[in-house]
């Protein structure tokens, strides 16, 4: 069934191509939602199977690697795709019902969903890429359309913090491409099963500093200390539904090439006492950001940041359990941190800002809002026993095990930093859900009634939306869904430990990894094939 491993970037190209070309918006629609469930089940059936058979490849156009495009399923990529799709569907499904706009008129709707898709394709590709050129590939394919849906509308606001966003990204692409010239010119080849063969042959030092100018790129993708500043000034400008994507999404695409390039190619763990003051810095300045804010959006934006910590934390540690508790992570910040920003979508439909200081009383005049809020808000404070407590848990076992200094001083920072993000969540509850709105410093402003939102058919008003200051149901409902899947993951938690385990273990065997892509039985010196590894 090697067939169904190209089909997640395939099918959302085609997507693209007949939602660019077709003028019914209706049309339009059906086919993006069409191409969003349709990824689901392909994603989910990818899950099962390479959990069931193991790591599976396929070579595009029949050129065999390293020559060729190699495509690489394995549980960690499988797993990955699986979440994306879901996030990728529901986010869809709320920009259809909200009009994929957020008060302007302008807006142009017609462009949202090629981009969207194109986004979808490129996502999946990072995950299943098995070379790096393609890796980078993919990174520019879901950029040029982050691009497009980061400038939506075109308001002032909107384009400087999309120069802003170009910009770093750029330079990002560049550190990127300038790490793969450095490494062809090591090895000789962009496959990574191939690089990781011929890595053991270059002296330590240039695998140290090959695989820190890697880290540079990844680390802005991936808004880690130091390189994360452009992240909090760029999403919250975005319409609520693109930052839900992107802060779901593309920050864990970069952490997912960390763990990618730690687990098959850079496997002595050289820089991990780096990446751990790193993890370290990236959580406590990030929940120090948040505490500091006044608007919803950007406070999310600086919890963004500072949980992606607990995810280099895992990696950092170097060990099965540290990975496959980094991987936990990822899974339930993906699904908790996008129905965060889904809700604040709905803040703004319902009370007209997402500002501190001009909200109230959410808790009475509407208390489904209130409940929609609370519980992923908890789940991201990690209050037992949900997913974020249990994903924490596991990162801070792991971190005992090491038993490092370092090590317990992530501990500490963890810890320090989960409840300092109890604190912000409370505080937005506080001051969004449950005081009056009179007591807000500028509650008054938040009493006008917000303009009414335009249908418009090539740039000309036709009605009247008369849902205004109200939640369409359709906004609702994929909200909901995503807060009842992160709540799953805590009543399953078991079988999904058991699979980013299993996850964990598959990405950490490399000698599986290069025999699956080479098609030769290639043994590592020094290593041993985790416990209940496939061979």
């Amino acid at each position: 069934m090697n067939y169904l491993i190209p089909l997640p970037i395939i099918l959302p190209a085609i997507g693209a191509a007949l939602t660019l070309v077709t003028p019914n918006r209706i049309v339009q629609r059906a086919i993006a939602l069409m191409t969003l469930t349709g990824l689901i089940a392909l994603t989910v059936t990818l899950v099962m199977l390479v959990d069931a058979r193991g790591t599976q490849v396929v070579q595009i156009g029949g050129w065999d690697a390293p020559v060729g495009i190699t495509l690489v399923a394995d549980r960690l990529s499988a797993l990955m795709l699986a979440v994306s799709a879901l996030v990728l569907f529901t986010v869809m499904w709320y920009a259809i019902a909200q009009g994929v706009r957020d008060g302007s008129k302008d807006e142009p709707v017609a462009v949202f969903m090629p981009a969207y898709l194109l986004l979808s394709m490129g996502v999946n590709m990072s995950f299943l890429a098995g070379d790096l050129f393609n890796l980078y590939v993919g990174f520019e394919v879901f950029l040029v359309a982050s691009y497009v849906l980061l400038t939506l509308g075109a308001s002032p606001g909107r384009v400087r913090a999309g120069v802003s966003y170009v910009m770093v990204s750029m330079l990002s692409s560049l550190v990127f491409l300038l790490a793969l010239a450095l490494i062809y010119a090591a090895v000789g080849t962009m496959n990574m099963a191939q690089i990781s063969l011929r890595m053991e042959e270059i002296p330590a030092g240039t695998r140290g500093a090959l695989f820190a100018v890697l880290l540079v790129a990844f680390g802005i993708k991936a808004a880690v200390f130091p390189l994360y500043s452009w992240l909090p000034d760029s999403y919250p400008t975005a319409p609520a539904l693109v930052t839900a994507v992107f802060a779901g999404l593309l920050t864990k695409v970069g952490v997912y090439s960390i763990i990618r390039l730690r687990s098959v190619v850079f496997t002595d763990g050289r820089l991990d006492n780096w990446l751990m003051w790193a993890a370290l810095a990236t959580m406590i300045v990030g929940i120090l950001g948040a505490m500091a804010q006044n608007d919803i959006k950007r406070l999310l934006s600086f919890t963004l940041v500072s949980h992606i910590g607990y995810m280099v934390m895992g990696i950092s540690l170097g060990s099965a359990l540290g990975l496959s508790g980094a991987i936990f992570y990822a899974v339930h910040h993906i699904l908790v941190q996008t129905a965060l920003f889904l809700v604040v979508g709905l803040i703004e439909r319902q009370a007209g800002s997402s500002s501190l200081r001009r909200l109230g009383s959410l808790a009475y005049t509407s208390p489904l809002l209130a409940a929609l809020y609370l519980l992923p808000a908890l789940n991201l404070g990690g209050i037992p026993p949900f997913s974020g407590f249990l994903g924490k848990l596991l990162l801070l076992e792991a971190a005992a095990e090491n038993g490092g200094t370092m090590a317990w001083l992530l501990v500490g920072g963890a810890l320090i930093t989960s409840l300092l993000t109890l604190y912000t969540m409370t505080l937005v509850w506080a001051k969004a859900f449950w005081r009056d709105r009179s007591d807000a410093p500028d509650g008054a402003m938040a009493f006008a009634q917000p303009r009414p939102l335009t249908e418009t058919v090539n740039m000309v008003p036709v009605s009247e939306r008369p849902d205004v200051g109200r939640m369409p149901v359709g906004m609702v409902l994929p909200t909901a869904i995503l807060v009842s899947v992160s709540l799953a993951v805590t009543l399953l938690a078991g079988p999904i430990s058991g699979i980013t385990g299993r996850s964990a273990d598959s990405a950490q065997d490399v000698n599986n990894y290069r025999n699956a892509v080479l098609g030769t039985e290639i043994s590592a010196p020094g290593r041993t094939l985790p416990t209940g590894a496939e061979k």
